[in-house]
């Protein structure tokens, strides 16, 4: 947070709305060497407590990165505003929740569908959450930023944490 940029508190609710709101986010993980490593991810799902469901390739270092340190973190951003989501990886093995969350996009990846042996599925149980941004959403944001380069004033901005 630089400063006067105002602290506050962001609700789970908000931070369920805005990792919803993003199609790809970076998921950091610590790579076996101790190096974080990050890699652009799509959501599955983004729960109501906002953990996160992925697919990952089980045969990726990716994926031996995350079974031996399960910490990552989740980088959401968008025009003026961004999240940091900290939490840990849990695999799970449940056909039911692959077939729930199956589509196109996914079998693009994964030659053997469904059944492929690489594919893997694995939630990230958020644990905390901080926001950094401009108050109002995109078009407030965009204002700011041009208000900001011809006036040559700092942008307005806040920053919020919260536990999940």
């Amino acid at each position: 947070m630089s400063a006067g940029t105002p602290k506050s508190d962001i609700s789970q609710e908000q931070v369920v709305e805005i990792m919803r709101g993003e199609r790809f986010v970076m998921l950091t993980s610590i790579a076996v060497d101790g190096a974080l490593h990050s890699h652009p991810m799509t959501p599955q799902e983004v729960t109501d407590d906002a953990d996160v469901w992925f697919f990952v390739g089980l045969g990726t270092e990716q994926a031996q990165a995350l079974q031996s340190n399960p910490q990552v973190n989740l980088s959401f951003a968008h025009l003026g505003s961004w999240l940091s989501v900290a939490g840990r990886v849990e695999f799970v093995a449940d056909r039911a929740k692959i077939d729930e969350l199956w589509g196109d996009d996914v079998a693009a990846w994964y030659d053997g569908g469904k059944d492929d042996p690489d594919l893997g599925l694995v939630r990230v149980v958020s644990e905390s959450a901080q926001f950094w941004g401009q108050p109002g959403g995109k078009a407030s944001a965009l204002a700011s930023i041009v208000k900001a380069r011809v006036s040559g004033e700092r942008p307005k901005g806040q920053s919020a944490t919260t536990e999940l």
